[in-house]
């Protein structure tokens, strides 16, 4: 269980600036866990130097983006202790079952098929953060 003082960090990984801010507005200011702090990027690439340079709690992580897609991305950093044991929901219109499996394959902690529910989303997320 962790302290409800801390922040927690989510990376929101999406080409879609849109969906970015339709992910961080499912929030409400105090959900039950505390503290909430967002980082986004664009592409892949950008969310490996983003979690090189920060402390990342929980990764939200579209499929389909340019230049480095989200399985890639789920790939390499499940090769990195650092990242094994780090909660990845992917968030993507993915939605046939080889798609699910291969991303289970890879080490993915959740998927989620867009549109995803608040509801869902946010019961996700606090099943990784509260463990349970």
């Amino acid at each position: 269980m962790r302290s409800m003082d801390r922040v927690i960090k989510i990376l929101i990984v999406d080409d879609s600036r849109i969906m970015q801010n339709i992910l961080k507005n499912s929030f409400d200011e105090k959900e039950a866990w505390g503290k909430t702090a967002f980082l986004t990027a664009l592409n892949g690439e950008e969310a490996l130097k983003v979690m090189d340079e920060n402390t990342i709690d929980i990764l939200l992580l579209d499929w389909n983006m340019p230049k480095l897609d989200g399985l890639s991305v789920l790939k390499k950093i499940r090769q990195s202790d650092k990242y094994k044991a780090l909660p990845v929901i992917m968030i993507t219109s993915e939605a046939a079952k080889y798609n699910v499996i291969e991303a289970l394959k890879a080490g993915v902690s959740d998927y989620i098929i867009k549109p995803a529910s608040r509801k869902i989303l946010i019961d996700k997320i606090k099943g990784f953060i509260l463990g349970g």
